[in-house]
């Protein structure tokens, strides 16, 4: 069974620009921690996602990433939490990828 590092990009700001509540974090931490037994989250310097917007304008997105190392990798599991967290952040699409990792 190989190793995975699944990454869930979340962001810190709805479209309005308010930051959402850290309960929904805390929610989401609690998931991933009963479920894996543990987590990274990188909350104090968030990253800055960047992207053309349709009319040609840059859009951005504050984000803070959370990250779990998973045996195998149950992906219907992973798109349902993924719907889950679109529902819970209020986004059309976030980013969970999953990279094979060897562990030194």
């Amino acid at each position: 069974m190989s190793t995975h590092l699944v990454q869930i990009l979340l962001p810190q700001y709805d479209n309005e620009g308010q930051p959402f509540p850290q309960r929904l974090f805390a929610a989401t931490r609690d998931e991933l921690v009963d479920r894996f037994g543990g987590l990274t989250a990188y909350m104090r310097a968030p990253a800055r996602g960047l992207w053309q917007a349709e009319d040609g304008t840059v859009a951005r997105d504050d984000i803070v990433i959370f990250e779990v190392m998973a045996d195998g990798l149950d992906r219907a599991w992973w798109k349902q939490f993924r719907v889950r967290l679109e529902g819970r952040f209020r986004q059309d699409t976030l980013i969970v990828r999953a990279m094979a990792v060897e562990t030194l």
